[in-house]
């Protein structure tokens, strides 16, 4: 089972692969605050992410405080453990430091296209990459060049 937070499946959703959470996870949900900041009108893929993750969102009785994250990162960490979950998708820094130091096992939107290509479910990783960086989505060079050895795909 994954929990996914919103700046995961958005990554996911610019470049068409949300279907790839459902071949290899068994199970995937979303609490409300991730579902109602990633449908909102004014988001780009709302409506796709609305239609996808339609019947996976869940309460959340949210215990913890701010701790600087949103209220998305805060509700899908409390999900996480709530459910017994397997993995956090989650692609916002602050968010994936804070699940890690408090012994949560997280996984992002690149980790699942390398697993996704590890699984053979898609062919190369590096086109996607490239979708990903002319949207308004950051990925450093580093992280990159690492997605890329690890799938045995040249960077350049």
């Amino acid at each position: 089972m994954i929990i996914g937070d919103s700046s995961a499946l958005i990554t996911l959703a610019i470049v068409d692969q949300l279907d790839l959470l459902e071949k290899l996870f068994d199970e995937l949900f979303v609490p409300y605050a991730v579902y109602n900041e990633v449908t909102k009108v004014d988001k780009p893929y709302g409506a796709r992410l609305g239609d996808f993750l339609e019947n996976k969102v869940k309460k959340v009785d949210l215990k913890i405080e701010k701790l600087g994250l949103g209220s998305g990162e805060l509700e899908a960490i409390t999900l996480y453990r709530e459910l017994d979950a397997d993995l956090l998708l989650i692609d916002d820094n602050r968010g994936k430091k804070f699940a890690v130091l408090n012994g949560i096992k997280v996984i992002g939107s690149l980790g699942v296209l390398i697993k996704a290509k590890e699984s053979g479910y898609i062919k190369e990783v590096k086109p996607l990459i490239n979708l990903i960086e002319k949207s308004e989505i950051y990925i450093s060079e580093k992280l990159i060049d690492q997605v890329l050895t690890i799938c045995d795909e040249s960077s350049q």
